[in-house]
Formats: structure tokens, sequence, C-alpha cells
């Protein structure tokens, strides 16, 4: 009997040491599966939303000069680089049609006041009246047209950026400029300038006319130029989402020339915003789909996303889960599973 209880304690106290020595260990078994991670605490934030175009400055106004008819160029008063003003003779072209054709409607002239006169007295029929009117009256136009087609005027203040003739040469009405058009001279309005960039269809309701905006460019490293919305298209491209802007940009300096680079920032007020820095952000492989994982109870948990704004290097995250408060993995999140255990090492 003796020997029966001496067992049964010696079997007890295998039990109590095989135990205890479990209980040591377990903590160190959990440190093991544990992965180390960073959090941050998301909160709703007020930002600023500012959009940024890439464009091409254009010249605010372009006109390519030359007659409606083919003929003799007389003489090209201006070179490429020239100033002009609204209305000075930039070219002369042949004027002995415009001569003959003036002599013609002189003539004409006399006539028609000879027929007012008859037909104050019943001398001539309404019939002959008329045609000697209808002769006179495309006489006249025809004329009208030979001026302004004769003397070539410039119509705005600008800058001669193209000569495709030399005095004397016929003036053929060909297309013959890079932009498939005839002309004798390119005249541009650079003392301001344009850009015109495609904006999401979101920003419709915000965007304004008057609205300010910034041009940068890589030739002038650090120097912003001031712009302002100055048109905005009706209609919504159906293929793209976007509508067109038109932004006018003063250049009474000239720093700034039509064919360079540019970036347009385009301040569309503020919005209130969960962000996260985009390194958080990940995308599912082979997909468009992104996600992120939060922190809660010492687990991380794999959520979904939508992306909203991207405000340099934060991104807006939406989703059900996502909460002010909520608890988001900044670090180590490229190891995890779904429901593994973490531990925050902030």
């Amino acid at each position: 009997m003796r020997k029966i209880i001496l067992t049964m304690a010696a079997a007890l106290l295998l039990i109590s040491c095989g135990t205890e020595k479990n209980n040591k260990v377990a903590p160190e078994q959990d440190q093991v599966q544990r992965k180390t991670v960073k959090t941050a605490t998301l909160q709703t934030d007020t930002i600023t939303i500012n959009e940024q175009y890439t464009a091409t400055i254009n010249a605010f106004d372009k006109v390519f000069l030359g007659p409606n008819m083919p003929g003799r160029i007389k003489e090209i008063k201006v070179e490429v680089n020239d100033k002009v003003r609204k209305g000075q003779q930039v070219v002369q072209m042949d004027a002995s049609q415009l001569v003959q054709l003036e002599v013609q409607f002189s003539n004409l002239q006399k006539e028609m006041n000879r027929m007012d006169t008859l037909i104050s007295y019943g001398s001539i029929s309404q019939q002959i009246y008329d045609q000697t009117e209808a002769q006179y009256k495309a006489t006249k136009a025809s004329l009208e047209n030979l001026r302004e087609n004769t003397s070539l005027d410039s119509p705005f203040n600008g800058i001669v950026t193209g000569r495709y003739y030399e005095n004397s040469e016929i003036y053929s009405g060909s297309p013959n400029t890079g932009d498939g058009k005839a002309a004798i001279l390119t005249i541009e309005q650079i003392e301001k300038l344009k850009v015109v960039i495609n904006m999401s269809e979101r920003f419709f309701p915000v965007v304004k006319n008057g609205q300010k905006t910034k041009l940068t460019t890589d030739i002038y490293p650090g120097v912003e130029f001031e712009g302002t919305v100055s048109l905005i298209y009706p209609t919504i491209d159906p293929q793209t989402r976007t509508f067109i802007v038109e932004i006018t940009i003063p250049n009474p300096n000239l720093k700034l020339r039509p064919g360079m680079f540019a970036r347009v920032n385009v301040n569309l007020g503020e919005k209130e915003a969960i962000v996260a820095p985009a390194s958080a952000v990940m995308m599912l492989e082979g997909t468009s789909n992104r996600y992120v994982f939060i922190e809660e109870n010492g687990k991380a948990e794999h959520v979904s996303v939508l992306l909203g704004e991207r405000f340099d290097d934060l991104l807006e995250i939406v989703s059900d889960k996502i909460k002010p408060g909520t608890k988001l993995i900044t670090s180590g999140q490229a190891k995890l599973d779904n429901g593994d255990l973490v531990q925050v090492v902030n």
C-alpha cells in the first residue's frame, strides 16, 4: 500500500514539473509567432486639393495670314521675329487687278446715278434698273474683298513667327505650313499665352471662370507664373470622362514662349478626408485592387480600399472599415497575411 502511494506522488510531481515547464515556454512561442510592425492612428484631416496637369504653352492667338485667292506678292514688309501692331500693313499684293476693278466700279457708280434719275421719271423699266443695281452691288462687294486681300494687315499686336514666301513670288493658296494651312506669314500673340488641360468630370462643379492657377516650367526652376481660368468647355468627353479648360497666362516680359512644356497646378478647394502614406497602400498582384493592413487586438486584418485624391506622398483611402482611430500598419505590412499575430513596436 505504501509503495502505491509513493508511486502516485512521483507521478504527480512529474506532471507538475511538466506543466510548469510548458507554462514557461508558451510566451517564447508566442513571441516567435508574432510579426513586428509599426502603426499610425488614422484621423480625418482637412486637405487642400491641388491637381497638377502637364501641358504645352500656346500663343493666345495665332493667325496664318494670306489672301483668299492666288496672286503675285509685291512686297512682304516684315521679317520673322518682328513685332507688329494691330492694323499694321505687313504684306502688299500686286494691285493691278484692284486698279482695273476700281475703274470698273467707278463707271458703274456713274451709271447707277444715271439710273436713279431715269427711274424717278419713269424713263426706264424696273427690270433694267434692278439688273444695273445688282451688277453695281456685286462689283462693290468684289472690290471690297480685293482691297482686303491686296493689303494684308496684322489683326492684333503680336510677333511674326513664320515667313513662307519672298517678294515677287506667286502665292498659290496651297497648304505650306507645319499646321497644314496656307499662309504668307504666321503672326502670334504672345504677350499673353494660354494652356489647355483636360480635367476629370468630378471637378466640373468646382472649377470656375476667373479661378487662379500656378504654372511652372523646367526652364525656369522655382519660378511660378500665375494663370487664370478663362474658358470652360460645356460638355464632357464620353470616352475620357474629361472636359477642356483653357487658362490664360500674362507674359509681359516674354519669358514664356509657345511650345514650352509646363505643369499647371489648380487649387480646387478643401475637403475632409482620411489619408495614409502611399507606402502603406499595396496593390493585389495581377489586379488594380488596392488594400491596406490594419491592427486590431494584436492581429493584422486585410482591408480593401478605394483610392481618392493624392496629396504629395499621401493617398486618400476609403473603406467602411477605415475610420478615425483605426490603427494602420505602416511598416512590415509586406510580409503579412490576413489574421497574422503582430507586435506593435512604435
